[in-house]
């Protein structure tokens, strides 16, 4: 799961939290929430559905007519299909889910303890 931060001010919500460009705020308050990163959960659909092919087309009585390879061929395109479909639901619901637990925090700036920039700190790290 990925985490998602939204600036609250001024009583709205804006996009991704980034660096501040006021000078003059050293406090802000955000919202945090926790959100599943969705291609994961279509590649694990995907996975879970050839999987499911697989004991369909080599887990049944040998039939002359197809070839095991065949079935498992068709059942996988319907699968996996499937399979990335239902996952992407549930992690679109996770998502909804993960709305409802947002937490607030106040952030604050920490300055350096050292310069980025200058041929002296290059070797310091």
């Amino acid at each position: 799961m990925a985490l998602t931060v939204t600036s609250a001010e001024n009583g709205t919500l804006e996009g991704m939290a980034s660096e501040d460009t006021t000078p003059n705020s050293a406090r802000r308050e955000i919202t945090v929430r926790r959100a599943p990163k969705f291609v994961p959960f279509m590649i694990l659909g995907a996975v879970v559905g050839a999987i499911v092919a697989a004991i369909i087309a080599y887990g049944r009585q040998a039939d002359p007519a197809f070839d095991a390879g065949t079935v498992f061929g068709f059942f996988l395109i319907v699968c996996a299909g499937g399979g990335v479909i239902l996952f992407s639901i549930l992690a679109l619901i996770l998502d909804r889910l993960s709305v409802k637990r947002t937490q607030r925090a106040v952030v604050e700036p920490v300055p350096d303890s050292v310069p980025d920039e200058g041929p002296e700190n290059d070797d310091v790290r």
